[in-house]
């Protein structure tokens, strides 16, 4: 009998593994109606767990050998150098895939359903200051049809604090001109409305007079209802606003960091400096708890602190 080297056996993909995250990727989209950001978020943190999974060969998503597998996992992403906030991101991410697999009979036990987050740094967020939103504005040439655009960007980022994906599925009928308001679909597809400044009033309008129409003869094959467009004149994408919002702070010669959602801090953060209550902030932001504004009263604290320990004669330094 021949004793050679036996082939390693790789045991086949379980089909009912793809079908059911086909199944999840459509839960998230049609009935939890999470935007495509959020969805890749998801699935990558659960692509992540099935790469760990194979790769020490403790079967597949829907039938894993090894028990207290969640333990195991928590110790790997941690000895990886993950943050806490990643860490437990994919514990959430993987807690409601197991519930869905539950509910859908797929698995018996959610894995993840009694694994407790790891404690979180409370981490302030990043906002601009007056000055370098200045500096933005300043930057821009509002001359071009693409200058147009990136103003009206700008004046509704920092102005009525929409989140991105919220800003680029914008259409012309969100925009309510005599009431000075946007309607917006947040997270889950819910329905809000925002105001909007006399400023991003302005830009809008003279956006929608001079910069769209020229973005839009770019475009041949279709007429996009989106609201913004880019060079093409197809539909903004996210992704889109973020170079835009980098290109406006390298024109702007300065040397700061900038992202759409630090425009939303600081939206949130200029109101309550402003003197805006939590409640109103809370509703314009689309939190649907309260807690998660609270955050932004740290921030204005950390500012009014920082003020001071500049300022005051008997903090400042020599």
């Amino acid at each position: 009998m021949y004793k050679g080297n036996k082939r390693k056996v790789v045991p086949k993909d379980n089909p009912k593994v793809a079908e059911s995250m086909e199944l999840y990727e459509a839960y998230l989209q049609v009935e939890r109606g999470y935007s495509e950001h959020t969805i890749g978020n998801y699935l990558r943190d659960i692509k992540d767990f099935e790469d760990y999974i194979k790769s020490e060969e403790m079967g597949d998503l829907l039938s894993i050998k090894t028990r207290n597998i969640s333990r195991y996992y928590i110790a790997h992403m941690t000895s990886k150098g993950y943050s806490t906030r990643t860490v437990n991101r994919h514990i959430s991410s993987l807690r409601s895939f197991y519930r869905f697999l539950q509910r859908k009979e797929y698995v018996k036990d959610n894995l993840f359903s009694e694994v407790e987050t790891l404690k979180n740094q409370k981490n302030l967020p990043h906002f601009l200051y007056n000055n370098e939103v200045a500096a933005m504005f300043n930057a821009i040439d509002v001359s071009t049809a693409s200058g147009r655009r990136n103003l009206a960007i700008l004046e509704l980022l920092y102005g009525s604090g929409v989140r991105v994906s919220e800003l680029c599925s914008l259409t012309e009928k969100s925009i309510d001109f005599s009431n000075e308001t946007l309607k917006v679909f947040g997270k889950g597809h819910k329905e809000r409305y925002v105001p909007i400044s006399s400023k991003a009033k302005d830009a809008l309008k003279n956006y929608l007079a001079l910069g769209r129409p020229e973005l839009l003869m770019r475009n041949e094959e279709n007429n996009p209802e989106e609201l913004f467009l880019n060079f093409h004149g197809g539909p903004l994408t996210p992704r889109g606003v973020r170079v835009i919002l980098n290109d406006i702070v390298d024109k702007a010669a300065d040397t700061f960091k900038v992202s759409p959602h630090m425009l939303r801090h600081t939206f949130a953060t200029s109101l309550l400096d402003g003197g805006a209550d939590l409640r109103s902030v809370q509703e314009m932001l689309g939190h649907v708890n309260l807690s998660t504004t609270q955050i932004y009263t740290h921030v204005s604290k950390e500012k009014i602190k920082e003020a001071y320990m500049e300022n005051h004669p008997r903090q400042r330094k020599e």
